[in-house]
């Protein structure tokens, strides 16, 4: 449908049959977001296909320095991930879904607001953890309400999982923050003992759950969970 990305399978081979936490979602798009994939996929879309990638590279300089970079792992609709870039333009934000009509969606509300400091990542995340960033090039990591896969048997579909923090810890600055938030109260417990253990990491709250940073906006889906009366739990951990 769209020649130069997003692509099916970008990495390929590099996909191998592992456990993975997500299903791709091609889904249907309205004319807006197939518009904006036509118009800006080019200049602000990263096929996530294994290649060496340097984050810092996919932004312009501002005032001569290399912005800070972020990857944020599944976006959704993108609405809060375009509100922060808002808030925050001195940080680069690598969004990474394979959601095709969240990244048409994220790519108009960036056009939308004029906000350069969106890239839109198309593929699996670890593939860009594991095989495309060099050590220490991130400035921070946010997981925002990943699939919790409740049953016992699919825990291990989960993102957050030792193997995974062993991958981001290298990647991450001294100082950078990794920031998840989710409203399964037993995911969230899991997320605080597997970040506690983490090597590298250090809970910027003590030994419990951070209160909600106003920077994070409060999403369409965050909304619903706690209209059904479910709890909200933010984890802020810094590399040391």
């Amino acid at each position: 449908m769209f020649p130069s990305g997003p692509a099916p399978d970008p990495a390929g081979s590099r996909g191998e049959h592992r456990i993975r936490s997500f299903h791709a979602r091609r889904g249907r798009l309205t004319k807006a977001q197939a518009a904006a994939i036509d118009r800006h996929w080019a200049r602000w879309g990263v096929e996530l296909d294994g290649s060496p990638l340097d984050p810092a590279g996919l932004f312009p300089a501002v005032g001569g320095a290399r912005l800070p970079v972020v990857v944020e792992i599944g976006f959704g609709m993108g609405d809060a991930t375009a509100a922060m870039a808002a808030t925050d333009p001195a940080t680069g934000i690598l969004a990474v879904d394979v959601h095709t009509p969240g990244q048409g969606n994220l790519l108009a509300l960036a056009d939308r607001g004029g906000l350069t400091n969106i890239r839109v990542a198309n593929g699996d995340a670890i593939v860009l953890l594991r095989d495309m960033l060099p050590p220490a090039s991130l400035d921070g990591l946010r997981v925002y309400f990943p699939d919790p896969w409740p049953k016992a048997k699919h825990h291990k579909r989960r993102l957050i999982q030792p193997e995974f923090l062993a991958l981001v810890t290298p990647l991450l600055r001294p100082g950078a923050v990794v920031h998840c938030a989710t409203d399964w109260e037993p995911y969230a417990d899991q997320m605080l003992d597997v970040l506690t253990a983490a090597p590298g990491l250090a809970n910027l709250h003590g030994d419990g759950f951070a209160p909600r940073p106003e920077f994070r906006p409060m999403t369409k889906f965050e909304r619903t969970g706690l209209a059904k009366g479910h709890v909200v739990r933010d984890l802020l951990f810094v590399r040391t």
